[in-house]
């Protein structure tokens, strides 16, 4: 296989002939961990609610040698889950690395100068919790009984800086993203006790990636110079930018391979040292 642009040195091949369910896989930093995992020799599902956004992913990963297919996805409905479980065994057999890319956030569930929190919308609220935990925890039981049935898998969850250390004004977000920490080590516990050890279950933390959800709160959209609270948020990082979508790909390749056997119920920050910076 031809390396992708974000394959890692050594990384070739290391997840061979595996198949992968990517949610979320058309957008910024989705596709990047579809193109990770095609380099490392993985059979790609580029799992999205609107195919016409997944199908170039697809595609250019195929031009690039690799093997990958679009597939329609709504983690918010169940049916829509088992459907795109169904297609992903037509085009390459059962399930052996999930990860839940799906996520973001809503303006309407986002507090602001204009917007306090007693006049959050309920609706957009449930709309972030239901897609940022609920379409993680769908997407679990729907694509990981193939891992239950054989007792082995990889289910690599997104969480969020946000859900160690609560941001201001991204209350539903923050809440939801905290909730999947819990429910990743929850589910890493339940299914190697009841299903195996060969099934592990892990997070991914990203620090501040900047993504079509958040560009609004952190880049002035008529200077294109980040805002107070952008440049707030890189003088809280020690390495001094906001995070790059590649700088997920090493983290990712380590969490989903097999000779990782022993990391599972953790939490993986991948933020640039802002956790571990206290500010002074």
């Amino acid at each position: 296989m031809s390396a992708t642009g974000t394959e890692a040195e050594g990384s070739r091949d290391r997840l061979q002939g595996l198949v992968a369910v990517v949610t979320g896989g058309s957008g910024g930093l989705g596709s990047l961990l579809c193109d990770t995992l095609a380099g490392a020799g993985a059979r790609v599902a580029v799992a999205g609610r609107r195919l016409d956004a997944a199908e170039p992913v697809a595609a250019r990963i195929r031009e690039r040698g690799g093997d990958a297919r679009a597939v329609s996805c709504d983690v918010t409905e169940t049916s829509s889950l088992r459907a795109a479980r169904e297609r992903v065994h037509e085009l390459f057999g059962p399930v052996d690395i999930l990860v839940n890319g799906a996520g973001g956030n809503h303006p309407h569930a986002t507090t602001s100068e204009e917007r306090s929190f007693f006049d959050l919308d309920m609706g957009a609220l449930r709309g972030v919790i239901d897609l940022n935990l609920l379409g993680t925890m769908q997407a679990c039981q729907v694509f990981g009984q193939d891992m239950a049935e054989r007792s082995r898998g990889v289910i690599i969850n997104v969480s969020s800086m946000a859900a160690e250390r609560p941001l201001t004004r991204v209350v539903g977000y923050a809440a939801a993203k905290a909730a999947v920490n819990n429910f990743t080590r929850w589910l890493a516990v339940h299914l190697a006790q009841t299903y195996g050890p060969g099934i592990r279950v892990n997070a991914l933390a990203p620090g501040f990636f900047l993504t079509h959800q958040n560009q609004y709160l952190m880049v002035d959209a008529e200077s294109g110079a980040l805002t107070p609270r952008g440049a707030t948020i890189v003088d809280h990082t020690p390495m001094g930018r906001l995070g790059a979508a590649q700088d997920l790909a090493g983290t990712l390749l380590w969490l989903a391979d097999p000779d990782n056997g022993f990391v599972t119920g953790a939490v993986v920050p991948v933020d640039g040292g802002f956790s571990a910076f206290s500010g002074v």
